[in-house]
């Protein structure tokens, strides 16, 4: 649902394990507490690394946040299909898909979702996603109205609705207009959906 990043660890020659666990921290850092603040040198410090181990992973700052984003997101969306590939019941996975994105976005601190925000090629690859995620939704929604476990609703219509919604939590207006953080507000989106659509 995401493309594979162009930069990033690279899994071959010598020290693409350490490379790959390097990255792996540096997107947990970012996810915990943001990337606007911190210059490359800042990285270098919490990471334990040189400036030039970081740019072994990408030849800047910008690229190596990119890079942690399309990441967190691709990982994220694996973990997802996961769990809607584990329920077979229509309902159940519809709210599986939306439950596992609020979980998924559960950890994430509100200054990493705010810099992604604010920085256009990372705001670009979450607002990819959320675009795609509410395809997804859609495609489950059709699966639950043709096996008749949802009630008979214009799909269509049903979608654009709750795309409009996703972006809005991708573009940090809900949380502006309510105080939820995305995962709550997908947890909302999913009970809303969710007792819409159920046949009574």
């Amino acid at each position: 649902m995401i493309e594979t990043p162009a930069v990033g660890p690279r899994h071959t020659g010598r020290g693409a394990a350490r490379r790959t666990e390097l990255f792996e921290e540096l997107v947990a850092l970012l996810v915990d507490e943001g990337f606007a603040r911190f210059t490359l040198d800042d990285l270098a410090a919490r990471l334990h690394c040189s400036k030039r181990t970081l740019y072994g992973l990408a030849g800047s700052k910008e690229q190596l946040v990119r890079a942690a984003v399309v990441h967190f997101f691709r990982r994220a969306t694996g973990r997802v299909e996961a769990a809607v590939s584990a329920e077979s019941d229509p309902a159940g996975r519809l709210a599986a898909y939306l439950r596992a994105v609020s979980a998924e976005l559960a950890p994430v601190s509100p200054r990493f979702f705010d810099d992604v925000a604010a920085f256009e090629p990372a705001a670009e690859v979450y607002e990819r996603n959320t675009r795609a995620a509410a395809g997804r939704v859609q495609q489950l929604i059709e699966e639950g109205v043709t096996a008749g476990v949802f009630r008979e609703v214009h799909v269509a219509f049903a979608a654009d609705v709750i795309a409009s919604v996703m972006v809005r939590i991708q573009r940090r207006q809900v949380a502006a207009a309510t105080g939820l953080a995305d995962a709550a507000a997908y947890e909302q989106l999913s009970e809303l959906l969710l007792n819409a659509l159920r046949k009574a």
